[in-house]
């Protein structure tokens, strides 16, 4: 997980101390409520809900085990009140992105899983977009049924591309912003340049909103430092380290690296220039 210094100076400290949110069986009560307000601030992108906005009857069939996580997100997904917020008033690619973020934790990786989410909107509609998110692999192997949805790109992981770790800071801006008061007003998609170009989005500092140098573009001759949690291959042994690993590294071999570093199932939490 990312350094708690790291995490501050990002915005992401909250994410980066805090444990996944699972609903667990035979929890009742106020344990189930703290479940619903995590599934709310994740789906609705942090943004209000008034009491008179909340799906009551999904909130119910929860607390009684009639429902999963899972099939709670997507009613709310599927709800007037996530369509109206973040699909009816945004332009298309915009709404698929908050999409990807608001269900998978993640932010597009590539031009195609634009396009194609844009073509399964022209033929099967608005709840078809939102069922291929849940009933995804992707969604499966990261929360199952009881997980809430969480941020995953603020950490590497193995066998996604390195492009989304500097993606997902164009569209989280801050555990105190909403997604609902950063759309509207004609603002269009955050990455269609970067998704369109394949290239790698600024990093930005959420309490400033400055770039950090050179994750845009970067000066020729400029290093970088690389902190990395590399986890070794299972043995017979008993004990099981895990190495943490620092390399400096020219700008024109950063790139690689990363692919390299995530080839070899490392985990980077963070970048800075040295």
């Amino acid at each position: 997980m990312t350094s708690l210094m790291t995490a501050q100076r990002l915005g992401i400290e909250p994410f980066a101390q805090s444990a996944s949110v699972e609903l667990f069986p035979n929890e009742k009560g106020a344990e189930v409520e703290v479940i619903i307000r995590a599934i709310y601030r994740q789906v609705l992108g942090n943004a209000h809900v008034m009491e008179s906005e909340r799906l009551v009857v999904a909130e119910s069939q929860l607390k009684q085990g009639n429902i999963s996580v899972r099939e709670f997100v997507r009613q709310l997904g599927k709800s007037e009140l996530y369509r109206s917020r973040f699909f009816d008033n945004c332009p298309r690619y915009r709404a698929i992105e908050l999409n990807f973020k608001h269900f998978l934790g993640r932010a597009p990786e590539s031009y195609e899983e634009m396009t194609a989410h844009s073509a399964l909107l022209d033929q099967s509609g608005y709840e078809a977009e939102i069922d291929s998110y849940l009933d995804s692999d992707e969604y499966q192997q990261n929360f199952g049924e009881n997980i809430v949805p969480h941020y995953r790109g603020f950490a590497t992981e193995g066998n996604n591309k390195m492009v989304g770790f500097s993606r997902i800071f164009q569209l989280y801006r801050g555990y105190a912003n909403s997604d609902k008061a950063q759309i509207g007003n004609g603002k269009q998609a955050r990455l269609n340049r970067e998704v369109i170009q394949n290239t790698v989005s600024p990093i930005y500092i959420g309490s400033t909103g400055n770039a950090i140098a050179g994750t845009s573009g970067g000066s020729r001759g400029q290093f970088y430092r690389l902190r990395v949690i590399q986890a070794p291959k299972l043995t017979r042994t008993p004990q099981y380290r895990v190495s943490n690993l620092e390399y400096l590294v020219p700008y024109e071999q950063l790139s690689w690296k990363l692919q390299q570093i995530n080839r070899q199932g490392g985990k980077v939490t963070s970048i800075t220039p040295a």
